[in-house]
């Protein structure tokens, strides 16, 4: 419980201290990361075979029959040990933002409820966590993003928290027609309204992930958001989104989400393509990254509609490999928009010849998004494709088109931006680049690269994650 609630308290602490010595509040942020890495992944040897790793039962309120009970599996396990990674290498991005003491105490702040997301199994608590991610993540756009920062600020907020009700009516009904909060407890019932359950729970989550049409906040947010809080929200925040999905729709509604698994293959198809032709069109380099982030997460909502432990594998496989790969796109694009003061890609150019590190890693990320064998890009793609024919025939191999489109913006990216003629924005800008981004991208290439020969270890954890649909 401490790893919950104990950020939530001393992030306010850890400001006040640090607030004449701002520099120190980033090895506070770090080392705290660092923690939660580790036991993060200690988890993982302590694991059962199936199921849950019960924690323990806390803050119990009998009037209103419901307790924060913490449980854990692998699925679980695998969104913590990729939130603690994401969040210790933002702090490496982030080492020379402003106001040191303010940031690092609400990135803080937010590891506290994001670490409850995915350690509850009680659905009202999984909600007020789900919440609590909103403040912090308002404040950093809100406050370090660009010049339209408020608006992008409050529509993200907006945005999500209303869906998000739909998402908490959807659990009110389920403890209404069972006499349970927690989720465990919630499955072994018959509903009496699971289809009514299901869409307004899916509605909160799709517009998380997001999908098609739900998505229209998502390029705002990224656009004005620090380049290292869109780390945030393409890596953890969207999960949420899947995860959720998995959980409470799969998991705890099979039946029911057998009976619409047409309609998120639909919407993921839909979501796919769409914003794959939105990037292609884009010359702001950013926008383009977020909507190849969106197409993205499309793939993943097609793995899950086919409810099998193939597709689940898939899933969760693309969203561990859609953090690690399009982590460094955003940051890079937003440090090319800080040296060059353009965001438009046709106004760079010849970037490769002042900023060859930078420009490899840009590259390498680029070939993995769109799918080239040897990253992590070409697993979670080929074993979605392989997955989805599967379980509805050939014709679902137009998702293939994705890779196509993929191929389309991600090398016209490259071309306008990285090759080329050198252009006048370029040949004066200056491209140093501190020891701390050059080490956190650095990983990121050495990840893209490792899961992507190496893709076991992630298989291994959805062997656990899935051994209820049979993959053990």
């Amino acid at each position: 419980m401490y790893l919950i609630f104990l950020p939530i308290f001393a992030s306010a602490l850890v400001y006040f201290i640090t607030k004449n010595n701002e520099s120190f509040a980033k090895y506070i942020a770090l080392g705290w990361f660092i923690v939660l890495f580790i036991i993060s992944i200690s988890w993982l040897k302590v694991l059962p075979d199936s199921g849950f790793l019960f924690l323990g039962n806390f803050l119990s309120v009998p009037q209103f029959g419901f307790e924060l009970t913490l449980q854990i599996d692998a699925l679980s396990v695998a969104m913590l040990i990729l939130t603690a990674a994401l969040l210790i290498l933002v702090v490496f991005t982030s080492w020379n933002e402003k106001k040191q003491a303010a940031y690092f105490s609400l990135l803080i702040l937010f590891s506290g409820p994001i670490f409850g997301v995915f350690m509850t199994t009680n659905v009202l608590w999984f909600f007020m966590f789900w919440e609590l991610t909103l403040v912090p993540m308002l404040f950093l756009i809100g406050i370090w993003g660009a010049e339209n920062r408020i608006y992008a600020a409050i529509k993200f907020f907006i945005y999500t928290h209303v869906f998000a009700m739909f998402m908490f009516v959807g659990f009110y009904l389920l403890y209404k027609q069972t006499g349970y909060w927690d989720f465990t407890l919630i499955k072994e019932v018959a509903l009496a309204t699971p289809a009514l359950i299901w869409w307004l729970m899916f509605l909160g989550f799709a517009a998380k992930l997001p999908l098609f049409p739900f998505h229209t906040w998502l390029p705002d947010a990224h656009v004005q958001a620090p380049s290292s809080i869109s780390v945030i929200l393409a890596g953890i925040l969207l999960k949420m989104g899947a995860y959720g999905l998995i959980r409470f729709t799969v998991e705890l509604m099979p039946v029911t989400t057998l009976q619409f698994a047409k309609w998120m293959l639909f919407l993921g198809l839909a979501t796919t393509l769409y914003a794959g032709f939105l990037a292609i069109y884009e010359r702001h380099i950013k926008k383009m990254v977020a909507y190849s982030s969106i197409s993205h997460m499309g793939l993943v909502v097609v793995a899950i509609s086919t409810m099998t432990y193939d597709g689940l594998s898939a899933a969760l496989y693309e969203m561990i490999g859609h953090a690690l790969v399009i982590s460094p796109l955003f940051l890079i694009a937003g440090w090319l928009h800080h040296k060059t003061h353009t965001w438009y890609m046709d106004e760079m150019g010849g970037i490769m010849k002042k900023a060859p590190y930078v420009s490899a890693i840009f590259i390498l990320a680029g070939m993995a998004a769109l799918g080239l064998p040897g990253t992590m890009g070409f697993v979670g793609e080929l074993t979605i494709i392989i997955s989805a024919v599967k379980a509805y025939g050939w014709w679902v191999a137009v998702i293939a088109l994705a890779g196509m489109i993929s191929a389309g913006y991600i090398i016209w990216a490259i071309r306008r931006s990285i090759h080329g003629e050198m252009s006048p924005i370029v040949a004066k800008a200056d491209f140093s680049m501190s020891l701390a981004e050059k080490f956190a991208l650095g990983v990121y290439a050495i990840l893209i690269v490792y899961f992507g020969v190496n893709p076991q270890p992630i298989f291994d954890i959805a062997n656990k994650a899935f051994s209820f649909f049979g993959g053990m």
